[in-house]
């Protein structure tokens, strides 16, 4: 069993900026997607932006594409995500989520997940 934990969401403006974590408990494998989805209400659960924690190659919602940055740190076993611009349809719930490789990071179940962090923007 892994256990994740999100941190770092908040209410932030328009054109905002907000850094988002994931602390995973445990041993972390290299061969292993750390992933961040979102669910805003009454929308059904997105894929938002995936990383290979071994060699760091990155996947990204079109939604978010040059806006987000997702990374890890393999000291602290921790993923990030790392989201610029926001806007207000950025709102949702977020939640990081892992699984090992190999597989599809976009359509693919995921094994862990974290409890979720409330991310507003406001307009």
């Amino acid at each position: 069993q892994v256990q994740l934990v999100e941190s770092g969401g908040g209410l932030v403006q328009a054109g905002g900026s907000l850094r988002l974590s994931c602390a995973a408990s445990g041993r972390t494998f290299s061969r292993y997607f750390g992933a961040w989805f979102r669910q805003a209400p009454e929308k059904e659960r997105e894929f938002v932006a995936a990383i290979t924690w071994g060699v760091g190659t990155t996947y990204y919602a079109d939604s978010v594409k040059g806006r987000f940055t997702v990374s890890r740190e393999f000291t602290k076993n921790t993923v990030y995500l790392q989201m610029n611009s926001l806007k207000p349809e950025d709102t949702a719930v977020y939640y990081c989520a892992a699984r090992r490789l190999p597989g599809n990071p976009y359509t693919d179940a995921y094994d862990y997940w974290g409890q979720g962090t409330q991310v507003t923007v406001s307009s």
